[in-house]
C-alpha cells in the first residue's frame, strides 16, 4: 500500500482492536464475516471500489454512500468499521479492496486471539497447507481459478470438517478466493504468518530429510529466536528428495545446509572446470 492507504488502513485496524477488546469472540467472527462479504462485494464490482475510493468525493460522502448501501444488511458493528474505513484516502482502488479483504482477516484473527485459538489455528493452517501439497490432484482442484468457488470451498469444508476450528475454516475459504491477489498456496502462506505476527512470532519454514525430534525442533527455535529476537514458529517439513541437513527460511532469508544443495554446487563447480 501506498503512504495515503496505509494511514486509512491503520485508523481502521485502531478501531477493530478498540472494538473487539470488548466483544465476545462469537460476534467478532460474525462482524469478520461482513468485512469480508463486502470485500467479495467490492472485488465484483469494479464501479463501486472506484466510487468508494474518489479523492474528489469528501470522505463523509463515501461513507455515506456504503452506509446507504449496506444498512439493515450487514452488522451495526462491521457498517461502523466499514464506513471509517471508507471515509479515509486511499491511493487507488485495489487497495480499497485489499484493505477490506486484509481487515477483514484481521477480525477473524482478533476473535481466535480472544478465544485463545490463535496458536491452534496457525497449526491448522500449516498442516492443512502441507495436506495439500502432498496431493497433486487436491491442490489442483482447489487451485483451478476456472473451477466454480462454492464447489472448492465445499471440498475444503469436506476435508477440515472435524478436524479444524471455524476461523481456520473461514480464513481457508479466504486463500481460496486469492487474498490479494495471491495464489491459493501463497494465500495460505501469508496467511500462517499473518497469525503468527498476532502471537508476535516469526515464521521458519524448515526442511529436512527426516523429522526433528521435538528437542531439536526446540533447541533450532531457539537459536532463531536469538537470531531474529523475535519469538519462532518452526514449521518442518519432511521432503526426502533433501537427503539430509537443513533448509531454513525466514522471510527472505534462506539457509540452506541440506545434502542436496552441497552435491548440487559440487556437480556444478565439476561441469564448469
Amino acid at each position: 500500500m501506498q503512504a495515503a492507504s496505509r494511514e486509512s488502513y491503520q485508523a481502521a485496524t485502531e478501531r477493530l482492536a478498540a472494538y473487539a477488546r470488548g466483544a465476545e469472540p462469537s460476534a467478532v467472527a460474525a462482524t469478520a464475516d461482513d468485512l469480508l462479504a463486502v470485500a467479495g462485494l467490492l472485488r465484483r464490482e469494479p464501479r463501486l471500489r472506484r466510487a468508494l475510493s474518489d479523492p474528489a468525493r469528501p470522505g463523509a460522502d463515501r461513507a455515506g454512500l456504503l452506509g446507504d448501501m449496506l444498512r439493515g444488511k450487514v452488522g451495526a458493528d462491521a457498517l461502523d468499521l466499514l464506513t471509517g474505513l471508507v471515509s479515509g484516502r486511499w491511493s487507488a482502488p485495489s487497495e480499497l479492496l485489499d484493505g477490506t479483504e486484509r481487515l477483514g482477516v484481521e477480525a477473524l484473527l482478533a476473535s481466535a486471539d480472544a478465544a485463545g485459538d490463535l496458536g491452534e489455528v496457525e497449526d491448522e493452517l500449516f498442516r492443512f497447507g502441507q495436506v495439500v501439497a502432498g496431493q497433486p490432484a487436491l491442490s489442483a482442484a482447489l487451485s483451478d481459478p476456472v473451477g466454480p468457488a462454492e464447489r472448492r470451498a465445499e471440498l475444503a469444508r469436506e476435508l477440515l470438517a472435524g478436524k479444524a476450528r471455524p476461523v481456520t475454516v473461514r480464513l481457508v475459504e479466504v486463500a481460496l478466493n486469492g487474498f490479494g491477489g495471491r495464489s491459493f498456496t501463497g494465500s495460505l502462506t501469508r496467511l500462517v504468518e499473518l497469525t503468527a505476527d498476532r502471537r508476535d512470532r516469526q515464521v521458519a519454514y524448515v526442511t529436512v530429510a527426516a523429522p526433528l525430534s521435538d528437542e531439536d525442533e526446540r533447541r533450532l527455535g531457539a537459536r532463531l529466536s536469538a537470531m531474529y529476537g523475535r519469538e519462532v514458529s518452526v514449521k518442518q517439513t519432511v521432503d526426502p528428495s533433501v537427503l539430509g541437513g537443513v533448509s531454513v527460511r525466514v522471510g527472505s532469508d534462506l539457509y540452506d545446509g541440506t545434502v542436496l544443495r552441497r552435491l548440487n554446487e559440487t556437480r556444478n563447480a565439476l561441469v564448469q572446470r
